[in-house]
């Protein structure tokens, strides 16, 4: 597998984790500052998963990665 294909697939994964802190931080939150922190940090694994997700669709394609 190529080095480009290996890091699209460890942004995945941590979409994975980035996805997991935000869902234990918003049981632990305390105050609004915090909703606020991890609720961006669950739209940006989104996000980047998004744009992952498309480049991975696009290396599948070419034949690059399975």
């Amino acid at each position: 597998m190529k080095p480009c294909d290996e890091n699209i697939l460890k942004v995945l994964e941590l979409v994975q984790e980035m996805v997991a802190v935000a869902e234990v931080g918003e049981s632990d939150i305390e105050d609004d500052s915090c909703a606020i922190l991890y609720g961006t940090l669950r739209d940006s694994a989104f996000q980047i998963k998004q744009i992952a997700e498309a480049e991975k669709d696009k290396h599948i394609k070419k034949g690059s990665l399975k």
